[in-house]
């Protein structure tokens, strides 16, 4: 019989409501497996195993009018997201003994729905690197191959998920922070139009460029825990686009997009790289099943080129300068002290001339792909990458310069605040994940999921699982597996 894990998030909320599994159950099915498998693939920098089970018990009690689609099911926050009473290191050794005082918006919302969380996921130092890779927790590494990195800076999260650590996690994405991770892996990552998920109490500010999103293994999925995270909340600086009637579970089951004009691409937009054929070909594969379900591809230059980056690199160095105790600036890594002196070098009339421009290069790359709905690109110029591949015999300068080179295309929708995200479509000659990058309109958010569910549907679904998935011994309750019968 199935094992807990081998559900859906959705599916196990189901099992939870019908009485075959209980929260409390799941939970420790997951702890499990977070034991055995935690250190192994650098998920998790923070188990909170006790407030977990505590949570899951009062899920269990909680009455069912009261309980929406995930409800009781477990998840992770990811340790850039300030959690009140859990140690929130936001990767640095600089911030070790951090215990925040309050939630972030979307903590609140997650223990809102009736979700558990295991714990705090491994991240890159205060995010600013595409690999988490650091002092407070060991590596975050790709379930499929342990040599390859896990991404960053949502690294820790696609780890749990692509290991079955939990079904779902919460993270965050600056310039690419969710996607990558998802592409390396396997998965859904879902970076949401600006304004639909909320960044407060604190940490709204950094030019409106990251927000929460979503990462799991179905788009369902995802788009129930973007439900989750969609909650308006006053004071917030970006105006939140109207959600979608049904909300983005109901955009993703219902898998209809209408007829679309999809614009292609693959040129790299903030490097002059070349581009590996796997991610080439992952796109020419959506290409086909796109236009087999009646959409228009056409071929579109991109968005913005590499004479931008000048201007996104001096915004990248500013966005380095989060407060760091003096005393702790030398606990901090060396890619991290490199981006901060470059910031701290940069004057407040050179950061403003710099977002105008850089604003007026969004528009007109906003108006050179006006007529299409839907923009389709690789998420990134290679596959994959080893752990210590950015660092090892490096300078820092050339640690950031190969993540540029690495990663040239996400970031730019941080930019423009559309919706974006990376679905597992093609597959390596190894057998490694190969994502691509499908892009929105602004606001556009469920056009874009359910455009992301007909192509989960034409793919024949993307649940796929490496080996190390069967790697642990089942924890089921009295070794039954799933669907005992009801109480």
């Amino acid at each position: 019989m199935a094992e807990p894990h081998d559900l859906t998030a959705l599916e196990q909320a189901a099992a939870i409501a019908r009485g075959e599994l209980t929260s409390l159950e799941t939970v420790e099915h997951y702890l499990h497996r977070v034991d055995a498998l935690g250190d192994t693939v650098g998920a998790f920098v923070t188990v909170t195993a006790e407030a977990a089970r505590e949570a899951a018990r009062a899920a269990d009690a909680t009455p069912a009018d009261r309980r929406g689609p995930l409800h009781g099911v477990a998840t992770a926050i990811k340790d850039l997201t300030l959690t009140a009473g859990v140690p929130t290191s936001f990767g640095s050794a600089a911030f070790a003994d951090l215990v925040p005082p309050v939630d972030a918006d979307v903590v609140r919302f997650v223990r809102s729905a009736g979700l558990v969380s295991l714990g705090k996921t491994t991240t890159s130092e205060l995010g600013c690197s595409l690999y988490s890779e650091g002092l407070v927790a060991p590596p975050a590494r790709n379930p499929w191959d342990l040599a390859y990195t896990a991404g960053g800076s949502s690294g820790g999260a696609a780890a749990a998920v692509a290991a079955g650590l939990v079904p779902v996690a919460q993270g965050s994405d600056g310039g690419g922070s969710v996607r990558i991770p998802a592409s390396l892996c396997g998965l859904i990552g879902y970076k949401p139009s600006r304004g639909v998920v909320s960044g407060g109490p604190l940490g709204s500010g950094a030019f409106g460029l990251p927000t929460s999103g979503p990462i799991g293994r179905t788009v369902a999925d995802v788009a129930a825990l973007l439900d989750v995270f969609a909650e308006p909340m006053p004071g917030e600086p970006y105006l939140p686009p109207p959600p979608p009637a049904d909300g983005y579970l109901g955009a993703a089951r219902a898998a209809d997009p209408g007829r679309l004009r999809v614009g292609r691409f693959t040129a790299p937009m903030l490097a002059d790289e070349p581009v590996h054929p796997d991610c080439v070909a992952a796109v020419d594969r959506a290409v086909t099943l796109l236009t087999a379900a009646g959409h228009q591809v056409v071929e579109v230059p991109p968005p913005l080129g590499p004479q931008v980056w000048p201007l996104f690199e001096v915004v990248w160095y500013v966005l380095s300068l989060a407060p760091v105790p003096p005393e702790r600036e030398a606990d901090l890594l060396p890619l991290t002290r490199f981006l901060r002196a470059r910031g701290g070098g940069i004057s407040a009339g050179t950061l403003s001339a710099t977002l105008g421009e850089l604003q007026a290069q969004v528009r007109l790359g906003a108006r050179r792909t006006a007529d299409c709905d839907l923009l389709l690109c690789p998420t990134l110029a290679s596959p994959q990458a080893p752990v210590g591949w950015f660092t090892e015999g490096r300078t820092p300068e050339e640690d950031f310069d190969l993540q540029r080179r690495f990663s040239p295309y996400c970031a730019v929708f941080n930019v423009t605040g559309q919706p974006s995200v990376s679905l597992p479509v093609g597959v390596t000659a190894e057998g490694l994940p190969v994502g691509v990058l499908l892009t929105g309109r602004y606001g556009d958010d469920a056009r874009l999921i359910a455009t992301a569910a007909q192509l989960e549907g034409l793919c024949g679904g993307w649940d796929r699982h490496p080996p190390l998935w069967r790697g642990v011994g089942s924890a089921n309750v009295n070794g039954s597996g799933v669907g005992r019968s009801p109480r």
